[in-house]
Order: C-alpha cells, then sequence, then structure tokens
C-alpha cells in the first residue's frame, strides 16, 4: 500500500514563527517608547534598553528564519501552496513592525522617506497581486528575493544604532554607523520601490495582450 507524501512541516513552522516574532517585536518596540501608557509607566530607562534588546535580538534571530527556512523547503523538497502563501506575509510583517518600531523612536526623521516609500510599494504590490489574481501570474523575481534580504539587513543597522547605547558602545562612533545604516535604507527603499514598478509593469504589459 502505497502511503501519500506528507511535507515536512519545519519550514512553515519556521516561517510561522516569523510572522508571529514580527507582531512581538513590534509591540515591544511600542511599549519601550512609551506606546503602552500603563506599561510605560513603570519602564525605567534600564528597563527600555532591555526591551530595545529584547526586540533587535527578537527581530535578528527572526530575520535569519527568512533564509533558513526556504532553504530548508528547498533541500526537503517541502515547498507547500501555504509555504508559498505566508512566506511572503510572514516578510512583509516582520519588515513592517520594524519600520513603524524604529519610527516610533522618534529620533530618525531622515529615514521617513524611505520607509514610507518600503510600506507604500509593499501595500501596493499586495492589492496589485490580489486585482489580477487568476489573470496574471507575477513570478517572484531574483531581485525582489534580494530586496527582502537588503530590507532586513537595513532594518536590523538601524535597530542596533537604536540600541548604541544599551550595548554600551562608544557615542563617537554612532554618527557615523548611523550613517552607515540610514544609506541602507535608502538603497533598501530603491530596490523596493524599483521591483514595485517591475511587478506593474509585468501586469500592465499582460493585461493589454489581446485573449486568445
Amino acid at each position: 500500500m502505497s502511503h501519500a507524501h506528507r511535507a515536512n512541516p519545519i519550514p512553515n513552522i519556521l516561517t510561522g514563527l516569523r510572522l508571529i516574532a514580527g507582531v512581538v517585536m513590534f509591540l515591544i518596540l511600542a511599549g519601550a517608547t512609551g506606546g503602552v501608557p500603563i506599561l510605560s509607566s513603570y519602564l525605567s530607562p534600564e528597563d527600555q534598553f532591555g526591551l530595545y534588546r529584547a526586540a533587535f535580538y527578537i527581530f535578528v534571530v527572526a530575520a535569519s528564519t527568512d533564509w533558513i527556512d526556504g532553504y530548508l523547503a528547498r533541500r526537503w523538497n517541502a515547498t507547500t501552496r501555504w509555504g508559498a502563501i505566508l512566506d511572503p506575509i510572514a516578510d512583509k510583517v516582520l519588515v513592517t513592525g520594524a519600520i513603524l518600531g524604529v519610527l516610533t523612536s522618534g529620533s530618525v526623521p531622515q529615514i521617513a522617506i524611505p520607509c514610507g516609500l518600503i510600506l507604500f510599494r509593499e501595500f501596493a504590490v499586495s492589492a496589485l497581486r490580489e486585482t489580477v489574481a487568476g489573470r496574471v501570474t507575477l513570478e517572484v523575481t531574483t531581485l525582489a528575493k534580494w530586496k527582502t534580504t537588503v530590507q532586513l539587513v537595513a532594518l536590523g543597522a538601524q535597530l542596533f544604532a537604536r540600541n548604541w547605547d544599551g550595548f554600551g558602545l562608544e557615542f563617537d562612533y554612532l554618527p557615523w554607523f548611523q550613517l552607515f545604516a540610514d544609506t541602507l535604507i535608502w538603497f533598501a527603499a530603491i530596490a523596493t520601490v524599483w521591483t514595485g514598478w517591475q511587478y506593474f509593469d509585468t501586469a500592465r504589459r499582460s493585461l493589454a495582450e489581446p485573449e486568445d
């Protein structure tokens, strides 16, 4: 008697954990910056630094699973339709949570524009996919995959800069690292907008083709 092949659930579990981690990380960052008034009134500066560090560690671990779950799914031939749906959602939740968490610190107005561009693009492409579903297939491009990696690295650098004092690092080097982090987030925004335009252009050309 033949048994149906069951895909290994670990990649999907990692993806689900990344989704949850994105929400938890944002809640921690919001709490550390006064987003939860009842809690924030009891937080000392040391507590706030501790929450920032915890959020940074959660982000690093969650961002790492973005590569690990995809690698395992391919290695074990465990790709599933549910995993394909959940993976980009988890990525967007993690990226959005990190952006909102960084912006709540109120000390990074210089990255408001690139952060906004990233958020606008992600929402726009999600809406595009939903609108053309069943009519146009928008394959994830290699550049779009790298775009997510660049986003996560850039946001990780921004979160690390927010933790500078919490890690006991010399303030003399913070302006230089902040400049590096800001350059990364602009680079991520440019790559994000460019890949978004590619998706819209593909959809436009596909919908313009006459049906057989």
